[in-house]
This record gives structure tokens, C-alpha cells and sequence, in this order.
């Protein structure tokens, strides 16, 4: 167990598509727990307008709560609606580019599958942190990629940049994650899709983490 598993803390992505009223309320109720300390927009195939609206609504609500806010894919728009961060896949453009159109006052991150090589070389461009996975199945988005836990153990001994997992992440399963140093577990569907509604999910979650860290 490194020294960092004991720093664990929530990254919510949103659902793709979503009522904007409702999910106000539930981000709102989601975020309210401290272990939550960032939350990605992810509208994949929404119109830019939407998005922006989406913004506009939501980023207010993370920033009352001091949860910084991070828009998916899109770093022009992220630079143009003063997001607190983007989060780049290996097809969203170039890093090192999006570091300098935006300047070093923006967090950037960036999605590295299972492949520590892919993270080193994000570090070098400009990221501020990394995300590997997806550790176990998830319906949230098309995997291609299942790392080992053990990828988390050796990028946080190698380096201090931040390390994201995720990818079908639960309560049942956030242990072995939490142990390995993962600085953030990055979670969708477990909670917006709970039974007992988000801020169960959220609560569930927090204890899994604080359990494993000690």
C-alpha cells in the first residue's frame, strides 16, 4: 500500500444525456459530500449550445460547493466558458497544444488507458493528471482497455502527478483501487443510477474509501 492510498478522493462524470432541471438537484446533492472535489461535464454528442447551457447552470453549483468543475473533450470551449479544467482523450487533441492556448491556470487531464508510457509522456506535454481504466466493465462508455490496479501503484511511485481510476467503479469494488493509490476514483453510473438516490451512492462511496485507507 503506497503513501498515497491514503489521499483518496471522488471525481463524478456525468451521464451523456441527462434533464438539466433534475440533474441540478442531484449534482447539487452529490457534491455536498467533502470527499467529492471535482465533477466532469461528459455530453457526448449533445449540440454546443446545450453544453453551454449546461455550463452555465451546473458550473455554479460546483464552484458554491469548491468542486472544480472540468468539461470533457473540448478544450476551446473549456478556455472559453472559464472552466476550471479539460479532460483530453488520445483522439481530443493535442495536450501540449491545449496547454498553450489556454496557459497554466486551467487544469488539464488525460485519459492513458492502460499504458504508463502514454502518462509519462502526458506529464512531459502539460497534464495535471492522468486517468487510467477502465478497471471493470462499464456501460458508461466503450472500453477497449482493462489495466491491472497495479498500474496505479507504479505511476504514484514514479511520480507525484495526480492519477485518476476509473471506469465501472462501485463501493464493492473501490477497495483494491483505493489500496493500489488512486488519488481520485472517477465514477458515473453507480451513482446517478442508484437506487437510493445520489447522495446514498456518494455516502457508500466515502466510506468504501475510508474503510480501504486505513
Amino acid at each position: 500500500m503506497t503513501e498515497n492510498a491514503i489521499d483518496c478522493h471522488l471525481y463524478l462524470i456525468s451521464p451523456s444525456s441527462f434533464d438539466l432541471e433534475q440533474f441540478k438537484i442531484d449534482l447539487e446533492a452529490a457534491i455536498s459530500h467533502p470527499m467529492v472535489q471535482s465533477f466532469q461535464l461528459r455530453m457526448k454528442d449533445a449540440a454546443r449550445e446545450d453544453i453551454r447551457t449546461a455550463i452555465q447552470t451546473l458550473m455554479p453549483i460546483c464552484h458554491a460547493h469548491e468542486v472544480a468543475f472540468i468539461l470533457n473533450d473540448d478544450a476551446q470551449l473549456a478556455g472559453e466558458m472559464q472552466c476550471d479544467g479539460v479532460h483530453l482523450g488520445q483522439s481530443d487533441g493535442s495536450i501540449k497544444e491545449a496547454r498553450q492556448n489556454l496557459g497554466f491556470d486551467i487544469i488539464i487531464g488525460a485519459t492513458c488507458h492502460d499504458s504508463l508510457d502514454m502518462g509519462y509522456r502526458a506529464g512531459e506535454e502539460g497534464a495535471d493528471y492522468v486517468a487510467f481504466g477502465a478497471f471493470y466493465p462499464t456501460s458508461t462508455k466503450e472500453t477497449h482497455h482493462q489495466p491491472d490496479p497495479e498500474i496505479l501503484t507504479l505511476w504514484a511511485d514514479a511520480t507525484e502527478l495526480p492519477v485518476v481510476a476509473i471506469g465501472g467503479i462501485t463501493a464493492e469494488n473501490a477497495a483494491p483501487l483505493v489500496k493500489a493509490g488512486a488519488h481520485f476514483l472517477a465514477v458515473s453510473g453507480f451513482v446517478w443510477q442508484h437506487p437510493r438516490g445520489v447522495k446514498a451512492a456518494v455516502d457508500e462511496l466515502a466510506k468504501a474509501i475510508d474503510s480501504a485507507a486505513t
